[in-house]
């Protein structure tokens, strides 16, 4: 299992620093997120200032561009980086694709994204071996690659591709096509084993996969003070209390929970939420334990299920230092 961290958001003159403090703490990867900012541009600057870390986007809006523009972009942060860069996509949901980046929700979403991953390595092929690009799909037609547009070979040409997702159709779809999936932060170990791996796994079966084809990358809720359980509580109330996020709570039973949550954001009464995420719930969607033992508690919770981990908590450097040196030294110690 290898321990990851996420990129705050911060203006692009911060990221150096943090990419240079998260390589030197031990972290094998820094992710990058589509919320404030761009999530490809800090990219350009973790590959020129580290040489060992990898990195890459958790998430970039798929739907919000098309996959001509992906598959350049990620060639050339692979060519720049020597191969470290992960392509990570999701499909955020139909309001935010629809009402903030103004673009069409498709019939189908899995449709779609499957589409998009077979046209930017449609691109890649041909870029890297001369193949004729010749898609022809329900949603995209691509069919012109003239030299003048050719990115022309590269010397790491694998780039791994992450799919992001709560639902099993998701999981299946990177079980068939990724090298990975983000799993969204709202989970349960329950969660995570029945639903993400299950459907994972029906995927990798329909294309006689194996298991270790695919890396499930992990954001973990930890809470190891009462400020941090206070915000973790806050966090989950929030998620739960969002519709594409209920089949987690309804595993659990809790659906009824979800839909007064609900009740209380559509009315923006904020305030109210965090109080019926019982302390059953928060065990259940955060990993409460003490710094001493957080590193083992997080293995021993993950084991079997993740192969990457992130925190929930960003990596900011001069915050809580010898709190992530210490996570990083005892969580890399055998792995």
């Amino acid at each position: 299992m290898k321990l990851d961290a996420a990129l705050p958001p911060v203006q692009l003159k911060d990221v150096p620093a943090i990419a240079k403090a998260a390589e030197e703490i031990g972290f094998d990867a820094l992710w990058t997120q589509e919320t404030q900012h761009d999530p490809f541009l800090p990219c350009t600057l973790i590959a020129e200032h580290t040489s060992l870390l990898n990195f890459g986007t958790a998430i970039a809006v798929s739907f919000a561009r098309s996959p001509t523009n992906l598959a350049y972009t990620a060639w050339d942060l692979s060519a720049q980086s020597g191969g470290r860069f992960i392509l990570g996509l999701g499909t955020q949901v139909k309001a935010h694709v629809e009402r903030r980046f103004g673009m069409t929700w498709p019939e189908s979403v899995t449709g779609k994204l499957r589409e998009q991953i077979q046209v930017i390595r449609a691109f890649w092929d041909s870029w890297q071996n001369g193949t004729k690009l010749n898609f022809r799909g329900e949603y995209y037609k691509i069919t012109l690659m003239s030299p003048f547009f050719n990115a022309g070979a590269i010397e790491n040409p694998i780039i791994p591709i992450y799919i992001a997702g709560v639902n099993t159709k998701l999981a299946k779809l990177a079980g068939e096509l990724c090298e990975g999936f983000h799993a969204h932060p709202f989970h349960s170990a329950k969660y995570l084993n029945e639903v993400i791996l299950s459907g994972i796994e029906e995927g990798l079966q329909k294309e006689s996969r194996k298991r270790k084809d695919l890396s499930l990358s992990v954001t973990a809720f930890v809470a190891t003070t009462p400020e941090e359980e206070a915000f973790a509580r806050m966090q989950i109330a929030f998620y739960a209390s969002t519709p594409s996020y209920k089949p987690v709570m309804d595993l659990h039973g809790w659906s009824e929970i979800a839909e007064k949550l609900s009740g209380f954001a559509t009315k923006g009464e904020w305030a109210e939420m965090p109080m019926l995420i019982t302390d059953e719930m928060l065990n259940e969607f955060c990993l409460m334990t003490s710094q001493e033992n957080l590193a083992s508690d997080l293995k021993k919770r993950y084991n079997g299920i993740a192969d990457r981990l992130t925190l929930y908590t960003p990596f900011v450097p001069k915050e809580k230092d010898d709190w992530w040196k210490k996570l990083a030294r005892e969580f890399n110690k055998n792995s």
